[in-house]
């Protein structure tokens, strides 16, 4: 998943990949090593190179509110450019919605043969203990839900088409 995250005005680009110890991620090209557990309702406890935190997630339309022993600071996130460039959305012919990373599919708001608007909400999916809502990328109909709640799917996975 790549993402870009601001906070305070500053920008960065966040890369997130599962891996045999946790979860690898990238923040503008430094990698790091971030294992994760939940810690009661909204609270989670991070391990990120070698030190643990204890981190609240509030989940805000644009992002997270992320409460810090000392501070809160807001995180806004949109879906990261590819290779520089933001990716070209096509006007006509299907639209593949797939999963930007490993998860859990929590809830399915599409339904086949329903028309949907640009930005409507087409899937829940739990990823790093945080839900994604992915949207219909254009106006159109779902032509196929390939998935159902409940179903764990890799990154890249097809979840839902919409001609």
């Amino acid at each position: 998943m790549r993402l870009d995250a601001t906070v305070d005005g500053r920008t960065v680009r966040v890369e997130v990949r599962h891996d045999d110890d946790g979860y690898a991620v990238t923040l503008d090209g430094t990698r790091l090593g971030v294992d994760l557990a939940e810690a009661g309702e909204r609270f989670m406890s991070l391990i990120v190179g070698g030190f643990s935190y204890e981190v609240g997630l509030e989940k805000r339309p644009d992002g997270y509110r992320v409460h810090l022993p000392d501070d809160t600071v807001t995180v806004s996130l949109a879906e990261g450019a590819r290779d520089g460039a933001r990716p070209a959305r096509r006007a006509h012919g299907p639209a593949r919605l797939t999963a930007p990373m490993p998860g859990r599919v929590v809830r399915v708001l599409a339904e086949e043969g329903r028309e949907v608007k640009p930005g409507e909400g087409l899937v829940v999916i739990e990823a790093m203990k945080m839900e994604n809502e992915l949207k219909a990328p254009r106006k159109g109909r779902v032509h196929e839900v390939a998935v159902r709640e409940g179903q764990a799917v890799e990154a890249g996975a097809l979840l839902v088409v919409v001609d």
